[in-house]
């Protein structure tokens, strides 16, 4: 198993599920952290043109700046939160299924070309604010890899 992945459900993180096979069904509808892990051991390909829906205009960039943003030291790709984990997962999933949804967030994700590979995880966090649990993570994370997640632009 990836370490990761062990440090992540040591900490609470439920779900570990791909993109292919993600049941919403099984989400919270409240507050949490969720992260999108891509378990491979090899050099990620990258699409031009990924599933992404246009949202915000065309959420593809290219090959060079997503080969320039991939960490290789990392099997996490995105952190996000949300005050309702159903619904924002929901919407991540609907993004990279092409539609024009408001999750343009993580849209380096669906130029990956085994996005459908992709696993999430979530822990709910109702003592703590969302916002605050992920700020803390990004800023860990920042640490420890010197950057944001491939597909985390801001914090």
């Amino acid at each position: 198993m990836n370490k990761e992945i062990e440090t992540l459900k040591e900490n609470g993180f439920k779900g570990f599920k791909t993109v292919a096979g993600f049941d919403v069904a099984s989400l919270p509808a409240t507050g949490g952290v969720y992260v999108v892990i891509r378990d491979k051991e090899e050099a990620p390909e990258f699409l031009e043109v990924g599933t992404g829906g246009f949202f915000r205009g065309n959420p593809n960039v290219s090959v060079g700046l997503l080969q320039s943003r991939y960490l290789g030291d990392t099997n996490i790709v995105y952190i996000g939160k949300s005050n309702n984990l159903k619904s924002r997962i929901k919407q991540l999933l609907r993004f990279g299924a092409g539609e024009a949804v408001g999750h343009y967030g993580g849209r380096y994700l669906w130029q990956l070309k085994d996005s459908a590979d992709l696993i999430i995880a979530w822990k709910e966090t109702p003592l703590q604010d969302p916002r605050q649990v992920e700020k803390e993570m990004l800023r860990q994370f920042e640490a420890d890899h010197g950057a944001l997640p491939f597909a985390n632009l801001v914090h």
